[in-house]
């Protein structure tokens, strides 16, 4: 059962609706004006303990105060260096613009409060509190995908964690998703246009829910790990949350780029333990992709799970850190493309980000539909409408015959999931039209949380999972 947090009395509720409780009804008091729900604030959270069970907790703050303007000021650095001949460096230089201002507190859970930075902006992504996969309440990490057997390393026998993330976005990206989120009771995918704008940095930190004693047994680069308080679960097919630690595993950063193939470069760091630096400084570099080398259909035996990296030659458009001293042995995605430990093997960065749009109606990977699953194979015509160079601000696959009009939200899955998730909310609650407010009685009534459901839309709308 979700839990109330300290700043949001139901989750999802103070988004479209007043915050004030029944007791003013109950009293002798005038009822409060409803709140306009076009400006309430987007919740931080969905799940937590109540606030008097985590005394002196620092609690998740939703960075939401999106630039009205969009921003035109100097481009970040790394945009000097050529990301193809120089990648590794370009890929540090990636590394260092999101971390500078975002670590080195008292304390590495303090690390990474962006609403803190002194030296930037930082955004994150509204509505993603919501679904039995949201928020929690410690640092903003949403329930992503379950982690096999074996997936992280040969010793790695523990087989119910999960990853768990949470993402940042600067402020040429936070400007774009102010735009779609303008009106708070009513987002506008129309306002995505092009895309995000030339400059746009977002990215990503990773982490596993395994019990410290199996992690560091188990997983070598997780020791020395760098571990956060989550209001998570262990078993990932559990609902039931409770407060335990995760372990950082992996961190991806995406860069809006017009120099590239797509419009975008992918990057990918994994954690290794082992290494020199201290803490962050410890996610090192597993490389880069521009595009997908759609020419490359070859299926090679998969080997799983990996003693060595599988690095493909033949790839032009993917570049993986050869360099096993510093990379611990990983698998990477479809024959070699750039994927990270906690990600698909099958697919690919590029390929699950491609098929990013509003309405979601295509899966993140063939073999995540199940019209798909037994029919397509590796290299195949339709397996590789996942594997084209598709630009940005493209929709991954127009159904001219539906009656919504689909969006690109230009690569950006958390986009497409906010939209999403806000449409399951008004669906639950059969709400058509928030414009007039909600009113203190409305807001009772609504009160309790209701289980989301999928709408009755043909094709199916795929809820938007990172993996299976």
């Amino acid at each position: 059962m979700r839990q109330k947090s300290h700043s949001l009395v139901l989750a999802a509720l103070c988004a479209v609706g007043s915050i004030q409780m029944s007791a003013n009804a109950q009293s002798n008091k005038p009822a409060l004006p409803p709140v306009n729900p076009s400006t309430a604030p987007f919740p931080d959270f969905g799940y937590m303990l109540p606030p008097e069970q985590i005394p002196g907790v620092k609690v998740f703050k939703l960075s939401q105060d999106f630039p009205q303007d969009e921003p035109k000021g100097e481009l970040p650095p790394f945009f000097k260096t050529d990301f193809k001949t120089d990648w590794k460096k370009w890929l540090m230089q990636v590394r260092d613009y999101c971390f500078e201002g975002n670590i080195g507190n008292a304390s590495v859970a303090d690390d990474f409060r962006v609403e803190n930075n002194k030296v930037r902006k930082w955004y994150h992504m509204p509505w993603q509190h919501y679904t039995a996969n949201g928020r929690e309440g410690f640092h903003g990490l949403t329930k992503e995908a379950p982690v096999k057997v074996g997936q992280l390393a040969t010793t790695q026998t523990y087989a119910t964690a999960g990853a768990w993330a949470v993402g940042f976005f600067n402020d040429r990206g936070g400007w774009k998703i102010g735009q779609v989120w303008k009106d708070h009771a009513k987002p506008n995918p129309e306002a995505i246009g092009e895309g995000f704008p030339h400059g746009t940095v977002l990215f990503k930190l990773l982490f596993t829910s395994i019990p410290r004693t199996f992690a560091e047994q188990q997983v070598p680069f997780f020791r020395n790990g760098v571990w956060w308080d989550a209001y998570a679960t262990y078993n990932f097919s559990d609902t039931t949350r409770s407060t335990i630690q995760v372990v950082l595993t992996q961190m991806d950063v995406m860069v809006r780029d017009v120099n590239s193939l797509n419009g975008w470069v992918l990057g990918n760091f994994q954690f290794n333990g082992n290494g020199k630096g201290k803490a962050w400084e410890n996610l090192v570099p597993v490389g880069i992709m521009w595009g997908q080398d759609p020419g490359n259909r070859e299926n090679p035996p998969s080997v799983f799970p990996l003693v060595k990296t599988p690095i493909n030659q033949n790839l032009k458009q993917t570049i993986i850190n050869s360099d096993s001293s510093e990379l611990p042995p990983t698998h990477l995605g479809w024959n070699g493309r750039l994927n990270g430990p906690l990600d698909n093997p099958m697919s690919s960065c590029f390929s699950c980000h491609s098929t990013a749009q509003y309405p979601q109606y295509d899966a993140l990977s063939p073999l995540f539909d199940p019209k798909l699953t037994n029919v397509v194979k590796p290299g195949d015509d339709t397996w590789m409408k996942w594997f084209r160079n598709i630009k940005c601000g493209t929709v991954f696959d127009e159904k001219i015959d539906l009656k919504n009009k689909q969006y690109s939200t230009d690569f950006c899955l958390q986009l497409a999931e906010s939209m999403h998730n806000f449409d399951l909310w008004k669906d639950a609650r059969n709400l058509v039209d928030l414009q007039g407010g909600l009113s203190a009685e409305s807001y009772k009534a609504q009160k309790k949380l209701l289980k989301s459901a999928q709408p009755a839309t043909e094709p199916t709308v795929h809820s938007l999972q990172r993996n299976q």
